[in-house]
């Protein structure tokens, strides 16, 4: 899984007075759990755009002043109700023998016969929470929708892996393609047919009719 890299420094007090200071400086304060003791540090709200902003997972290089670096995963954000600007952080401190629980997002790939044949594609997980050791988890769960027919569907069970452990019920359904009022049942045979020959044998066959 891909890193960001964020620098800032360890904070020494954290009352309510010293976390609004900081926020009113434009900084944001955070927590790294996991480790022996929580460690408080901030760091400026800009140098979250790339992890908090983005459909990607990452995990995270924490650097703070005085050459300290802490690896860690983001667990919780808090926004400001009003501005949406980030007044919290909290992350998880990661060791490479120690499984760590942390949200996977979910890519479609291909084009989906029954979506193309009037049907609804509902993309019903965008996110799949798996738990993982760090150099076992992956950027994404590509799913190959190419041969997704009107009522069918993917399921958590079809993703499983011996890498990680999926904390959903195998059942749990990732995309389906429902039925519309506009759908056209197609077989396998006739989409097998589909091109200009298929076009000319269905044109032939009205003009008989």
């Amino acid at each position: 899984m891909k890193s960001i890299t964020i620098k800032g420094s360890e904070r020494e007090s954290v009352g309510k007075k010293a976390t609004k200071a900081l926020r009113n400086a434009g900084k944001v304060p955070c927590v790294v759990y996991g480790g022996d003791k929580p460690l408080h540090f901030s760091a400026d709200e800009l140098a979250f755009r790339d992890l908090v902003y983005t459909p990607n997972a990452h995990t995270v290089a924490i650097e703070l002043d005085g050459g300290a670096s802490v690896k860690a995963v983001m667990q919780d954000i808090q926004f400001h109700p009003v501005t949406d600007k980030i007044i919290h952080i909290d992350f998880y401190q990661l060791f490479d023998d120690k499984m760590v629980t942390m949200d996977i997002p979910v890519r479609l790939e291909g084009n989906s016969p029954g979506v193309r044949n009037g049907g609804r594609l509902l993309f019903r997980k965008r996110k799949l929470a798996i738990k993982a050791l760090p150099a076992k988890l992956p950027d994404f769960f590509d799913i190959d929708i190419s041969k997704l027919k009107i009522g069918q569907n993917i399921s958590v069970g079809s993703l499983l892996s011996d890498d990680f452990s999926i904390l959903h019920p195998d059942t749990t359904v990732v995309v389906q393609v429902k039925t519309a009022r506009t759908a056209v049942a197609i077989d396998d045979e006739d989409e097998e047919g589909e091109g200009e020959e298929g076009a000319e044998g269905a044109a032939e066959e009205t003009a008989q009719e």
